[in-house]
């Protein structure tokens, strides 16, 4: 705690006249204090010609008085800088009287450092994306290109608010995202393969170099013979992993509980009722240790937790930061997130996911279709989370075919509504996986996430094909 006060230059006396300026405004104030050290390694060509160095430092201030937010920030963390901000933000916000409920500030430790990015030279870690792009040409002579980014930060955070509750976290992030171009002829397929995890460089294992190259070329002939097939309403069954990228879009942003306060979500007034069928638990979870989208702490001081939205099919919790906790009469729950200081905190997911079920395997929900659309990895998507509809694009999948998989299919959008995709699942896999790809979620900011799933068919969705 003492190194990010002496990081930042402040002490509690300090603080405490800085969030009395804000209160000024409001009836609460928190303080968000940063720095972040990224640096990042580019490898295209066949060589790692290019890095990047940034250094963001700074400190937010909120205010807030009933639905007033005033909010400001500072990239100077000297006394009369803060106290400008604070004053900026009371001005914003309005007046009023206390606000919330105190945390836990002591949560135990999840993300791990065994060994520091900074104690490995730059040149070892360019060594390691070469290795990685001399494994994928081994595997595959039509490699044509192959672009690397190899990225690490380092956050330094600090926290304090008007219940005089003072946190601080460390959190690290390493990521590597790998584009490779392949060419068979005319055609060309093109493979992004990822990984990220809240660790030190100990991430860079031969193992993961060798799991990388292997995902990047696994399926390649299957791509490039496969087609758009006739489009249509039928079952899909979606692979465990990233498929859970449409639980986190189509069903996730729909939990958060700032939509929900707002009436603007489709689940706004399904609190306690029956959304799916039973066995069916979706949680967004911040304990896994090393996972991406884990915090110890959310950026409003609060005890990152294990959060079930869904029990066995009943919506039971939208995700809260202290704002929509308060006007709920609820906890938070650890969602109160931001892109850095320079933005105010809101409800965001951290990893979002479906438990396993106790359904069979993926062979046997494949082996129930007569005709349908297996899936294996999503793309882009978009949402409406007013209404729940939702489009995906569909990057690998197959064609079902009395309970076997036939024609690879490629050029397809999944078509459907959250709620009504929830409600027409008829059976979840006992595969759950959780991907730790470098998924960003981008509602209003930038946030570190992740998700997954298990092996699920769902009865009937429209696929947009021929």
């Amino acid at each position: 705690m003492n190194n990010n006060m002496d990081l930042f230059g402040v002490d509690c006396a300090g603080l405490r006249s800085i969030v009395a300026e804000g209160l000024k405004g409001g009836r609460w104030c928190d303080l968000y204090f940063e720095q972040t050290v990224y640096n990042d390694l580019l490898l295209r060509d066949g060589t790692v010609a290019s890095g990047g160095f940034h250094l963001d430092y700074g400190c937010g201030v909120r205010v807030l008085d009933g639905e007033k937010t005033g909010y400001a920030y500072s990239e100077s963390t000297d006394m009369p800088a803060l106290l400008d901000a604070a004053r900026a933000a009371a001005a914003i916000a309005g007046k009023g009287g206390s606000f919330g409920s105190s945390a836990p500030l002591c949560p135990p430790e999840i993300n791990r450092v065994e060994y520091a990015w900074d104690s490995t030279s730059k040149k070892e870690l360019a060594a390691w994306l070469e290795r990685l792009e001399a494994a994928i040409r081994a595997r595959e002579p039509r490699t044509v290109k192959v672009i690397a980014l190899l990225s690490w930060s380092q956050s330094d955070i600090l926290m304090y608010n008007s219940l005089d509750s003072l946190t601080s976290d460390s959190r690290p992030l390493g990521n590597v995202t790998v584009t490779v171009i392949f060419r068979d002829g005319t055609r060309t397929e093109q493979r992004n393969v990822s990984r990220s995890y809240r660790c030190g460089r100990e991430m860079l294992s031969g193992e993961l170099l060798e799991a990388l190259a292997d995902e990047a070329v696994a399926g390649l002939d299957d791509s490039f013979a496969a087609r758009r097939p006739k489009g249509g309403r039928m079952p899909v069954v979606m692979a465990a992993g990233a498929s859970g990228i449409l639980l986190h879009e189509a069903m996730g942003h729909a939990f958060e509980a700032d939509f929900n306060r707002k009436g603007q979500s489709i689940f706004s007034d399904k609190m306690g009722q029956r959304i799916c069928k039973r066995g069916i638990n979706i949680v967004d979870d911040a304990t896994i240790p090393g996972n991406r989208g884990s915090l110890r702490i959310d950026d409003e001081g609060v005890l990152g937790q294990k959060t079930y939205m869904v029990e066995d099919g009943v919506l039971t919790s939208y995700l809260h930061d202290r704002i929509s906790a308060e006007w709920y009469g609820v906890a938070p729950t650890g969602n109160g997130r931001r892109e850095s200081f320079r933005y105010n905190p809101i409800p965001r997911m951290r990893a979002t996911y479906m438990e396993s079920g106790t359904d069979g395997t993926l062979q046997d929900l494949i082996g129930s279709v007569r005709k349908g659309i297996f899936v294996d990895k999503f793309a882009n998507g978009e949402v409406k989370i007013g209404e729940g509809d939702f489009t995906f694009y569909v990057n690998r999948g197959y064609l079902i075919e009395n309970g076997r998989l036939t024609m690879p299919v490629k050029d397809i959008n999944i078509i459907g509504n959250g709620p009504q995709a929830l409600a027409d699942i008829e059976a979840v896999a006992g595969d759950l996986k959780i991907d730790d790809g470098t998924w960003t979620c981008g509602k209003e900011q930038s946030a570190a996430v992740s998700c997954g799933i298990p092996s699920v068919l769902i009865k009937n969705l429209t696929v947009g094909g021929e």
